[in-house]
Formats: C-alpha cells, structure tokens, sequence
C-alpha cells in the first residue's frame, strides 16, 4: 500500500468519529491543503477561528431575538449558514438554515410563516440546539486536531 493511501485512510477512520457533524468529502477537501499532517497549519486556524466567529455570532443572535428582530436574525443564520457550508459543518449549518428561514417569516420547506411569535419561538429552538451542536463539534474537533485545554496556537 502506498504511504499516502494509508495516511489517507486513517484520515477518513478519524473523521467518522464526527458522525453526521460534518460532510467528511467537503472537510477532507480543508485538510488536503495542509503541507502535512503534523502541521496543520491551514485547516486548522480555519476551524478554530469558525468557532470563534460561531461564538460572536451567538451573542448577537441572542441580542437580535431578544429585540425580535427576525431581519438580523435572518442576516447572521445566512451568514453562519455559510461559514458552516464551507467547512462542511452539517448540523450547524442546517440549524442556521432554519433561522435564516423564519427570520424570513418562511418555515423551512419555505411556506409562508406569518405569526412573529412562531417564528421567533423556532428560532430560539434552532439557536438552542445550534450552540449545543457548535460545541460538540469544536470538542471533536481539539480531539482531531491534537489539542489540549487551552492549548490553543497562534492563529
């Protein structure tokens, strides 16, 4: 076998650990532009500073919905929807998805959703299980990438 295809394979056997987390073809994209394994120097920041970027966006969610300001809330889902999609970040991406939906005032399968309150009782549900989603994730992910308690590199 040739070194590659092994390293390539205990990749993969690593990911699945992720489960339905992310899209392992789209993640193994991110980790293919690293020079090596040891060094992620590449994938790695791009991960970490997601979950910051995740965090910050968190905050302002909940300030959005505390004001019912379905627009914003709409704004930042879109904006974390895509972030996500980038990384692969399936469950995190779909529950942004859900917030940009009803900040439209449209239910997921895009029906109209007229009752504000509806709408903003969906996304609070969708920013509930988002942030428990995000920080699962981000502990699988310092289990991947090698990483201790606040041993975070320079990023």
């Amino acid at each position: 076998m040739h070194p590659t295809e092994d390293r390539d394979s205990q990749e993969v056997d690593e990911m699945s650990d992720f489960g339905d987390h992310v899209d392992d073809a789209i993640f193994g994209q991110i980790l293919e532009m690293d020079e090596s394994e040891e060094e992620r120097d590449f994938s790695e920041p791009l991960v970490f500073n997601f979950f910051q970027q995740a965090l910050e966006t968190f905050e302002r969610m909940k300030e959005a919905l505390d004001n019912s300001d379905l627009e914003g809330l709409s704004s930042l889902g879109h904006f974390l929807k895509g972030s996500s999609a980038t990384l692969g970040f399936n469950k995190i991406r779909d529950s942004c998805q859900v917030i940009q939906q009803y900040g439209h005032k449209l239910t997921v399968d895009g029906t109209d959703e007229l009752d504000e309150k509806v709408c903003l009782e969906k996304i609070a549900d969708a920013l509930k299980k988002v942030k428990v989603d995000t920080e699962t994730l981000n502990k699988k992910m310092e289990i991947f990438f090698k990483r201790e308690k606040g041993d975070e590199k320079e990023e």
